[in-house]
């Protein structure tokens, strides 16, 4: 497995509280007015279906036209040029998840301006016809400024092909599905393990020790070829 399926794996689990915080509530409502038990509980599967299937396609969007641009203008080198700048996302995502510094904040205010004329496709499948109407608000919803969407989007752009990209992103939303599947089915305890001091530090060491050997990684590369 490569290092950055697991990395983005690591930070779906790691940063769900971010995740449950701004689509946890959500998930939770989704249900309401559903009569039926069973449609309750099959909400959560289709909404957060509907999510990873958005993570795979932005990824493989993003992941194959890096690397196509790469491929027919012949600069290898900006591969790892975006290599590094994925590295420093990691950082500023180790600093957020740890609140140590905000900065990433400012990044999910640039798809604000996206998400305004997307949003209102979503709202007008609200209140949910059908528990399978959760998979089309998941797919769309998918698309809600994420500050840890956009930093695994880095690694994606970097990946070197389409498939690689979709993986990637879908590494990082299986890491948040048992968090958001929680959320869903109205249970908090895992809510309280990842909102405790002691879990959101280790967890932005070990997001900060892989920005930094990604960075080191990527900046060996350019020194050499200097």
């Amino acid at each position: 497995m490569s290092p950055d399926f697991l990395g983005a794996f690591v930070i779906g689990v790691v940063g769900a509280g971010h995740c449950m915080g701004m689509c946890g509530g959500l998930a939770s409502l989704l249900s309401l007015g559903q009569q039926s038990h069973s449609k309750q509980r099959v909400i959560p599967l289709f909404y957060n279906t509907g999510r990873l299937i958005s993570y795979a396609l932005v990824g493989a969007l993003v992941g194959g036209s890096v690397s196509t641009l790469a491929e027919v203008s012949e600069l290898n080198s900006a591969l790892v040029w975006l290599r590094l700048i994925a590295a420093i996302f990691m950082i500023l995502l180790a600093c957020y998840l740890g609140r140590w510094w905000n900065g990433l904040l400012q990044v999910e205010k640039l798809g604000q301006s996206v998400w305004r004329y997307i949003s209102p496709v979503g709202k007008s499948l609200l209140p949910l016809k059908s528990s399978l109407h959760a998979l089309p608000f998941g797919v769309i919803w998918g698309w809600l400024p994420c500050g840890l969407v956009y930093s695994t989007l880095t690694w994606s752009a970097v990946s070197g092909s389409a498939v690689n990209g979709a993986l990637i992103m879908l590494a990082f939303g299986a890491g948040t599905l048992p968090a958001m599947l929680f959320v869903g089915y109205g249970a908090n305890y895992f809510q309280k393990i990842q909102q405790s001091g002691l879990f959101r530090n280790i967890s932005a060491f070990l997001i900060l020790g892989y920005g930094v050997y990604t960075a080191f990684g990527a900046l060996t590369i350019l020194s050499s070829a200097a």
